[in-house]
């Protein structure tokens, strides 16, 4: 007998918390579904609650909200088939979805997939993989499932995994020996450079070596320093992608599958490497303000390129009326940086301000002029230069309700070539994961069709300008040559010595892996920021503080 089934994979973006949100939605597309013809809803891991949850889920209020989310998901799959992600609890009363006691803390979970049709719960498969590594603390909430779950749609017999599971052979394995026609997975799996291309092939590999099709349903949107990129997809018994989705954006692809094949409605195309991590940039920036309450951003337009990027990037994801530029220039501000500010924020259409800090730092020396009697002039008068500017930014910001951006880059946050309470100073910091010479290609990318970002911004030596005729390159290596360093020492972690083995000169590596170990306690107080490379500074890197670590 022919197997023929209507598969729909839900893209969405699920808010963390937002129980009533996430549900109508899901409601919202269960009726859409019925009326498309569609057999089986998919939508992403733990989307009714959102990912991550984190310490939300020890909340005993979370209980109820979620046995009402469930119970109003069982009453609304009538016609449909509904696979969800959302968390589950093992110690629940018998009657299904009704808390004996509310307020009575559980703390074993489940993260599970829970599958809806004709008006009931038929089953929950409980993921068996829980991550912990990098920006994943499964294991904190979770407890491991342990067995294979197959659920029959008209003939069909589905395959259920959650994420994590399909990267394990001998799960998928079981899978299939268990009877699966084709797999499932619900995901919520974050951006990061190169990460799609790694699920593709491991999918890929899962689905050649079990000759079956899988499809794959992600999250999407931006939630504190994760971004998740999407781009659904469905890949047949030999390997090919057959469907994908739009990536960055909500979407759904719906898939047939008849008698073994499985093929798709739509084939989006795949943005290359700079457009992706761009996109992303521009969605955590969007999402980060859209789910904090936040509408409007300032940040400090200096005329270099980590702000003129941080600029365009914000005037994309929040529109340019919702922008202001501040310029804030001092007796070693060059004129050609406030003529460059000021044309970007034209040709943007963003508020654009100067506001001179001269007086105040005047005022600041003036004031120290008894303590700092004896002292030579260093560092501590050019931090004084940005946390004026800290202050200022930041009172102007809660004025009006605004958030500051800021504007450092990833190298810059390695070594510490940054200050606290100056230009550390914000709510959101855009390219926090963003090594500099990603900053010179995706400034570069800004500027394919017309000059966003004047030339001379992209191609005169960086510097922070707190002294007469500083560079950057007057206390680091070339960002050429420290960002390989860099990135080999933070994200891979080579020793020194072997970075050195790799032809980068002694002294560089010395010196910067010495300076990324003791400005810990720079990065701990530095603002949350997007994650785009597979280790970033925040959930993937727990170094102490105080420590004496040698390497």
């Amino acid at each position: 007998m022919k197997k023929n089934l209507r598969i729909r994979l839900l893209q969405l973006n699920a808010a963390v918390g937002d129980f009533d949100a996430n549900l109508k939605t899901m409601i919202d597309e269960l009726r859409e579904a019925k009326l498309d013809g569609i057999d089986v809803l998919v939508a992403p891991e733990l989307a009714i609650s959102g990912y991550p949850p984190e310490d939300l889920l020890l909340r005993p209020a979370l209980c109820g909200k979620l046995q009402h989310a469930l119970n109003c998901l069982a009453d609304a799959a009538d016609g449909v088939t509904l696979c969800v992600g959302a968390p589950e609890y093992i110690e629940k009363s018998e009657k299904y979805g009704r808390a004996e006691n509310e307020s009575a803390g559980v703390t074993k979970l489940w993260n599970s997939l829970w599958v809806f049709e004709a008006r009931a719960h038929v089953l929950s498969y409980h993921k068996q993989v829980l991550p912990n590594y990098q920006v994943f603390d499964e294991r904190r909430y979770f407890l491991p499932g342990d067995s294979a779950q197959i659920h029959e749609v008209k003939g069909v017999k589905l395959g259920l995994l959650i994420c994590e599971d399909v990267w394990v052979p001998e799960i998928v394995e079981r899978t299939c020996l268990a009877g699966a026609d084709l797999l499932l997975v619900i995901n919520a799996s974050p951006f990061s450079e190169h990460k799609y291309d790694e699920r593709i092939a491991e999918v890929r590999d899962r689905a050649l070596k079990n000759g079956l099709p899988i499809a794959y349903v992600n999250l999407v949107g931006g939630q504190d320093e994760l971004v998740f990129d999407g781009g659904s997809f469905a890949i047949s018994a030999q390997g090919d992608l057959v469907a994908r989705a739009r990536f960055f954006s909500p979407d759904k692809i719906d898939l047939e599958y008849s008698d073994g094949c499985l093929s798709g409605d739509r084939f989006e195309p795949a943005p290359l490497a700079d457009e992706l991590l761009y996109k992303a940039l521009v969605l955590g920036v969007r999402d980060y303000f859209n789910k904090t309450g936040f509408s409007k951003a300032f940040l400090g337009l200096s005329g270099g390129i980590d702000s003129a990027l941080t600029l365009a990037i914000a005037v994309d994801a929040l529109g340019a009326k919702n922008v202001h530029a501040v310029m804030m220039p001092f007796l070693y501000t060059a004129e050609i940086s406030l003529e460059d500010a000021r044309e970007q924020a034209k040709v943007l259409g963003c508020e654009f301000s100067i506001l001179s800090i001269d007086s105040v730092v005047h005022e600041f020396i003036e004031a120290l002029d008894p303590f700092f009697l004896g002292h030579a002039v260093d560092s501590t008068e050019e931090n004084l230069q940005s946390r004026c500017r800290g202050v200022l930014l930041m009172a102007l910001a809660n004025k009006t309700g605004a958030l500051v951006l800021t504007t450092g880059n990833k190298s810059e946050m390695a070594v510490g070539y940054a200050t606290l309470y100056g230009d550390m100073a914000g709510g959101f910091a855009v390219l926090k994961d963003v090594w500099k010479t990603r900053v010179y290609e995706l400034s570069r990318y800004v500027n394919r069709d017309k000059k966003i970002i004047p030339e001379r911004v992209i191609t005169r030596p960086p510097s922070a300008e707190l002294a007469p005729d500083q560079q950057d390159s007057d206390s680091l290596p070339p960002y050429d040559q420290l960002d390989p360093i860099l990135s080999m020492y933070v994200e891979d972690d080579l020793t020194p010595s072997e970075i050195i083995a790799k032809g980068f000169t002694e002294g560089d590596v010395l010196r910067m892996c010495r300076l990324v170990d003791i400005s810990e306690h720079k990065r701990r107080q530095s603002a949350v920021g997007p994650r785009t490379t597979s280790r970033g500074f925040g959930r993937d890197r727990r170094y102490p503080i105080a420590n004496r670590w040698k390497f």
